[in-house]
């Protein structure tokens, strides 16, 4: 297995970019349409912030505790912490700066919900509770993700204010077909690739996860609710040998307004720690940041990342 610790001089110890050349907050216009911006983990948001003030809109952040980066209050103009449980807290942050269309960006943990007291520290507010009643007290409801993040959707209608993908002000992030970085794939990784992607698929249809670990046409992991790098360190924990395959797709009715597949450097750093040496993504369905570095990075940790349009891509593999 390959050291969880980038050597020096790897594309994975470089500095991160500079910000791009957004508007300082205190002189934005006030004109500008505000965008409500519901901040979770990862780089997600800040990319999506940072997009938003280069195309000249006011960024009103809500960025979640315990998930969100803190540097996301020098990219927005107005920011504030909320809980998970804050649902009309956000909804009245929002409604106070003129919002009335705003997206979601990055991952909440779900494993959050079951941690002792978590209640007490994310403080669910009488409209959450409302919402999510079913879901978390009589247990009526089901908590998959799809299930909670439409219920939030459609509490966030009630009050006038429309979610809207992320990528309609972004759609450069979604990663394109073809061979993203590394060598292309040898007929043995395509088999494992179309192996999982069927597989992947159905996890995904059944909104348990959308990543599965495979190696030789077997299944070493599948995500649930600890993510896809924990998924991906499982897989090196069982297959010491490495050289396993990553498939990553989107779900077959992907809402592109949350829970959008998503890869980054880290996702690299999770695959070469492990031991594995494919990533297979799902092309115009799955959100690549900083790919040039990702490139970079895929090169120097010796690693194949392909995008495929739909398993009809790989299926005909001799």
């Amino acid at each position: 297995m390959k050291p969880t610790t980038p050597m020096a001089g790897s594309p994975l110890n470089k500095p991160p970019n500079p910000p791009l050349n957004v508007p300082n907050a205190a002189n934005h216009s006030r004109l500008a349409e505000p965008i409500g911006l519901l901040a979770g983990w990862g780089r997600y948001p800040i990319v999506v912030a940072q997009e938003l003030r280069r195309q000249g809109h006011r960024v009103v952040c809500t960025a979640v505790r315990d998930h969100a980066d803190p540097a996301l209050a020098d990219l927005c103009d107005e920011f504030s912490w909320v809980g998970i449980g804050s649902i009309g807290g956000i909804i009245g942050r929002f409604r106070q700066h003129g919002v009335e269309r705003a997206v979601m960006a990055g991952k909440i943990h779900k494993v959050t919900f079951y941690n002792p007291g978590w209640w007490l520290r994310h403080r669910p507010d009488w409209t959450a509770a409302r919402t999510f009643y079913r879901h978390f007290v009589t247990g009526t409801k089901d908590r998959k993700d799809d299930s909670l993040l439409l219920a939030i959707v459609h509490v966030f209608a009630e009050s006038g204010i429309r979610f809207e993908p992320a990528t309609d002000f972004a759609p450069q992030l979604l990663v394109s077909s073809g061979q993203v970085a590394g060598k292309p794939l040898s007929v043995k990784q395509l088999r494992d690739v179309d192996f999982g992607w069927d597989l992947a698929k159905q996890m995904g249809g059944l909104d348990v996860g959308q990543t599965v670990c495979v190696k030789d046409q077997a299944v070493l992991a599948v995500e649930a609710i600890e993510g896809t790098d924990l998924c991906i360190r499982r897989a090196g924990e069982l297959c010491r040998q490495g050289g396993f395959t990553v498939v990553k797709v989107a779900k077959p009715q992907q809402d592109m307004r949350f829970d959008v597949p998503t890869v980054g450097l880290k996702t690299l750093e999770s695959l070469a720690a492990a031991g594995g040496k494919v990533l297979a993504i799902e092309a115009n369905s799955t959100i690549l940041l900083d790919s040039r570095e990702f490139q970079d990075a895929a090169a120097w940790l010796k690693l194949s990342v392909v995008a495929l349009h739909g398993q009809s891509a790989v299926q005909h593999v001799a």
